[in-house]
């Protein structure tokens, strides 16, 4: 599938998988999101990403699983309760439940568990022939405004899903640029740089504070900035998500 940079990028109408991925930003300008690291040895890849694209990863390897079978380590990850899945345990710490899997399950199963737990984040690890998704089953850290950013000279982490795979179709919905093909080692990075935050007319009549923060619109730019075997490229999107 096409990851939600693809997406805008592409000039495509913004969906639900886009809109929340920039629920949890304020207005302001948050750089480094949303990184990859791509090295290519001999037609095998390893893609290390940070937690943005786990969903979009594991629907990706669940859709070129189909009705075939795996097994799936890992967990659903949310600070609310969770239900109508099987699970193996539940784990709590400061505030957070993880939902323990370690299950066979077929892509059409774990492309139907995704879908009915929108608000979870899922970080499964699975096979798929020669291909093989790893996910920390931990919850991501929330966003950082440009203050926290990191020196620029300080190799960024990324590292909290990888896939390995010598099939590229898996790969290019994220790293979608026509520059890198070929390439041996690829970095990418975003800046989310949120203007406004659009509350609809309707929105504002609602009393509860966590649901306008997470219904309403950003808008804004995204600045993509690649490496591409040490050449620097920057792109720039306007969105609306």
């Amino acid at each position: 599938m096409d990851c939600f940079l693809k997406k805008i990028f592409g000039g495509k109408k913004s969906d639900e998988l886009a809109h929340q991925q920039f629920t949890k930003f304020s207005r302001g300008e948050f750089k480094d999101k949303a990184m990859i690291r791509l090295k290519d040895s001999a037609g095998k890849f390893v893609m290390d990403t940070t937690s943005e694209y786990a969903r979009e990863l594991v629907i990706t390897l669940a859709e070129k699983l189909g009705n075939s079978k795996t097994q799936v380590t890992g967990a659903l990850v949310s600070a609310l309760d969770l239900q109508g899945f099987k699970y193996k345990e539940r784990k709590m710490a400061m505030g957070v439940r993880k939902y323990m899997i370690e299950t066979e399950m077929t892509g059409k199963e774990i492309l139907e568990l995704s879908a009915s737990q929108p608000k979870a984040f899922i970080a499964f690890s699975f096979k798929v022939g020669d291909s093989e998704l790893s996910i920390q089953p931990k919850s991501p850290k929330s966003a950082k405004g440009a203050s926290s950013s990191k020196k620029e000279d300080a190799e960024a982490k990324i590292d909290f899903c990888k896939l390995k795979t010598s099939d590229f179709s898996l790969i290019e919905g994220f790293v979608f640029d026509s520059e890198v093909r070929g390439a041996k080692k690829v970095e990418i990075k975003h800046d989310f740089i949120i203007n406004d935050i659009i509350i609809s007319p309707e929105l504002k009549k609602e009393k509860d504070f966590a649901k306008i923060r997470e219904m309403a619109e950003r808008k804004g730019k995204i600045v993509r900035k690649l490496d591409v075997d040490g050449k620097k490229i920057v792109k720039e999107a306007d969105f609306a998500a």
